[in-house]
Formats: structure tokens, C-alpha cells, sequence
């Protein structure tokens, strides 16, 4: 990969279809999801097409899909085939994978390999959706094995569109996504380095509290148009945490087109931009030099 060639580094896009045509969620949730982000009848891209897209653009992009089987009952997209197809555009694709962390010791064999064999690049967890408290002792055995690997964890913060108007919110718990119980996980694994993703509404306090006071805990800006973050997460961008923000866009359902566009129009000091775009992703996913102290 080409750093130095790259404008940008999208850290949070999804693989919403397998090769089989299979999705990473239910028709129902993906329709709600759809609905949440005024994407309704968008086209999910396979894998292959998300590449053909990020070097149209000259960007590199984090892909990973969700593994929640054990809430939802629906089989993910596998982790070898995201990882795999990612290699075959190493040139502008990053893999992550997702493991449910109700799959105990197998979900730990399975991360070993997937980082060992398949190049993974870090993990993506999703509280709200899997199911559990990122401080519950269940998943500690995976956080253990990802921070002996040297890989990131990314979770999802704050509401989410999946299971949005749905009844009871298609069963999904919004408070499994307060950033303050990822709070303990960074206390507990103090080298894991941690990745809170979106605006986290309505911790985004928390959130920043958190990523200021834990020297491995980033954010990442996806999810949300720039033109609607609240002034204290851009405050902070510009001011505290400028070596700990990320570029993410959340993609497809939130093209890094109109997220681009719109963080164009925020007050963000010109020597801020280039870290928040590439370099801290760089440092952060060790494609250059080593991670920023805090």
C-alpha cells in the first residue's frame, strides 16, 4: 500500500454481501437500517467493488462485517472471505473481522488464525447488536488474545440505525453501547489499543473523556454527516485528541463523498486535516513509523 499516494484512510466501512450473495444482517434489520440513514434501496457492494471504488478515489478502506449469530440467529459473511478478498486489493483494502464474543474459546482459536494466516488487521465489535457489555468478563479471553496480537479493537458506540422504528428496536439494547463500559476494558488491557467509533450519542462526553484520559483509545468520526458532530467533539479534534481522531464514514450506507464534503466546510486547522484523514489511521494501523504516544 502506497501511503503517501493515499488522500485519505476510511476506517469503518462494511461488507454487506458475501460472494454468495448472503448479507451480513437480516432483510429486516437491513431495512431498517437503510430507513435510519435515508439510504433506502441503496446497493450493497461486494467486496471487489468496494476496492474498484476507494482507488477511484485515491482512499484506502477498513472492511469488516458483523458476527451478532448468536442474538440474531443470522450466519455472518466469514471473516476468511472478507480477509481474503481484501488481500486480493491490498493496494486500498485493510481487513478486520468480527467475532461474536459468545463464541468463548473457539471465537479465540478462530482470532489467532485469522490474524496469523489471513492478515487481519484488527476487530470489530458491536455491543449493541452482538448482545453483551464490552466490560463483561465473556469477552475477555478474545480481548486478551487481541492485544497479544497487536491489532485494534473498534466498537461501536452510542444509538444505532440497525433495528431503528423496528418493535422494542428489533431487540437491540442502545445502553451496550455506552462507551464508559469500553472505560474497563482499556483499564484492564492497557496495551489494547481501542478504536470508539461514531459520534457516540448521547455519551459523546463520555466518549471524549475517556479517549483523553486512556493513552490507546481513538474515535473515529463515521457514522454521522461532519455537519451535524456536536462542538465538543470538534473542539476536541482540533485541540486534544487531533493525534486520536479518525476518518470513517460508515460505507455504504454514508459515502465518504458527502462525509468529505461536509468536513471540508468545519473549522478544523489545516495542520489538524492530513492527521485526521490519513496519518493517525496510518500510525494507528502501523503502516508508518509507531503509534502516537498520548
Amino acid at each position: 500500500m502506497d501511503i503517501e499516494a493515499l488522500v485519505a484512510i476510511d476506517v469503518h466501512t462494511h461488507a454487506e454481501v458475501g460472494a454468495d450473495g448472503h448479507t451480513s444482517l437480516s432483510p429486516e434489520l437491513l431495512a431498517a437500517s437503510e430507513k435510519y440513514f435515508k439510504a433506502a434501496g441503496h446497493r450493497q457492494p461486494t467486496v471487489p467493488e468496494m476496492a474498484a471504488y476507494y482507488r477511484e478515489r485515491r482512499m484506502a478502506a477498513v472492511v469488516f462485517t458483523v458476527d451478532a449469530e448468536h442474538v440474531t440467529g443470522h450466519p455472518r459473511i466469514p471473516n476468511e472471505e472478507v480477509a481474503a478478498s481484501c488481500a486480493e486489493h491490498a493496494d486500498v483494502l485493510i481487513p478486520f473481522a468480527s467475532i461474536d464474543p459468545h463464541r468463548g474459546r473457539a471465537g479465540v482459536r478462530e482470532a489467532r488464525v485469522l490474524v496469523r494466516e489471513y492478515g487481519v488487521r484488527g476487530f470489530k465489535f458491536h455491543p449493541s447488536l452482538q448482545g453483551f457489555a464490552p466490560d463483561d468478563r465473556l469477552a475477555y479471553p478474545l480481548y486478551e488474545a487481541i492485544e497479544e496480537l497487536g491489532v485494534p479493537a473498534l466498537f461501536h458506540t452510542g444509538q444505532t440505525g440497525i433495528g431503528a422504528g423496528l418493535p422494542g428496536g428489533g431487540g437491540i439494547r442502545l445502553r451496550y453501547s455506552n462507551p464508559m463500559l469500553v472505560d474497563d476494558v482499556a483499564v484492564d488491557f492497557p496495551a489494547l489499543r481501542i478504536i470508539l467509533a461514531h459520534p457516540s450519542f448521547p455519551w459523546q462526553d463520555e466518549a471524549l473523556a475517556v479517549a483523553t484520559h486512556k493513552p490507546h483509545v481513538y474515535i473515529d468520526l463515521s457514522g454521522w454527516s461532519p455537519k451535524y458532530f456536536p462542538a465538543p467533539l470538534i473542539r476536541y479534534a482540533n485541540t486534544l485528541l487531533q493525534d486520536k481522531v479518525l476518518f470513517g464514514s460508515d460505507y455504504p450506507v454514508l459515502t465518504p463523498d458527502r462525509w468529505l464534503a461536509d468536513f471540508d466546510k468545519l473549522d478544523i486547522k489545516p495542520e489538524v486535516k492530513p492527521k485526521i484523514l490519513k496519518t493517525n489511521a496510518a500510525r494507528l494501523l502501523g503502516l508508518i513509523g509507531k503509534e502516537n504516544p498520548a
